[in-house]
């Protein structure tokens, strides 16, 4: 029989942020959830458990299907510590040359990954003055003991990318304004960025909104990748830092968007050159 109506006033009703945490959570614990069953908990109409797993399913947090949702099914893509032993020379410099694009006093929203990391480690070399937000645990630890005031992001831990995501992370980000953020992606093509791990392209879409300058910081060797879900368009970007600068198709969409390329090697270039002049 159903509850008196009496008796539905009585159950507590939860905020959106917490309904949302709660879906997560019950998804670690068993395969599926029922949108019913979630409208009864919640005590709120099936239209708002909709909403709430729609939201979490274009985080890239949640698999849709039919009637609820779903953890998502995870593809094999290298963890954090494998990304970090590949490519050591080509993130260095990307991440050295990022560092140099940020002055002193701005504040900066940094995202989870290997080059970021890296970027991380050249700007605390360089001894910046700033303020960084960010959800990674890497980047965090790496610029907490010198020159920068940090902000870490609240979340659900993500033990493979040593990382926060979640709707608390998204909802603390999007609490900021900020002069510059530094992203990466797993993917990059003419269609824009792309994101293969669960929850970090919602986590880089909030850091675009909230930056006044855009940078995507990416490995040559991703040119061309798509990931699973799509972050943004080219036309989001304010520059690029790369190793090696696009050819073909992709550098014609990257001029077309006027998005600003950084090459690290370039510079690299340009610095022997001035040396050897002098």
């Amino acid at each position: 029989m159903p509850e008196p109506k009496d008796k539905r006033k009585e159950k507590a009703r939860f905020k959106k942020t917490e309904r949302r945490r709660q879906i997560l959570l019950e998804l670690k614990l068993r395969p599926h959830v029922r949108i019913n069953e979630l409208a009864g908990r919640f005590n709120v109409s099936t239209e708002t458990v909709r909403r709430d797993l729609d939201a979490l399913s274009d985080d890239g947090l949640i698999a849709r299907a039919h009637g609820g949702a779903s953890a998502p099914a995870q593809g094999h893509y290298p963890g954090l510590d494998e990304r970090a032993n590949a490519r050591i020379d080509e993130r260095e410099n990307i991440g050295r040359r990022a560092a140099e694009l940020v002055r002193d006093g701005e504040t900066l929203m940094i995202d989870s990954g290997s080059t970021t990391i890296e970027m991380a480690r050249a700007l605390a070399y360089r001894g910046t003055p700033c303020t960084v937000i960010t959800n990674s645990i890497p980047v965090a630890m790496t610029l907490g003991h010198g020159a920068a005031q940090v902000l870490l992001c609240p979340g659900d831990y993500l033990a493979a990318e040593s990382a926060v995501i979640g709707t608390e992370t998204l909802e603390f980000l999007g609490r900021f304004n900020v002069d510059r953020c530094m992203i990466g992606s797993s993917g990059f093509s003419e269609e824009g960025l792309s994101e293969t791990v669960r929850g970090f392209a919602a986590v880089k879409r909030m850091m675009l909104q909230r930056a006044a300058s855009r940078h995507l910081l990416i490995d040559s060797e991703k040119f061309g990748r798509k990931g699973l879900a799509q972050v943004g368009d080219l036309s989001e970007l304010q520059s690029i830092v790369v190793n090696t600068k696009p050819t073909g198709a992709l550098l014609g969409a990257l001029v077309a968007a006027g998005v600003e390329i950084n090459a690290a090697d370039e510079t690299q270039k340009s610095n022997a050159a001035e040396s050897v002049a002098s």
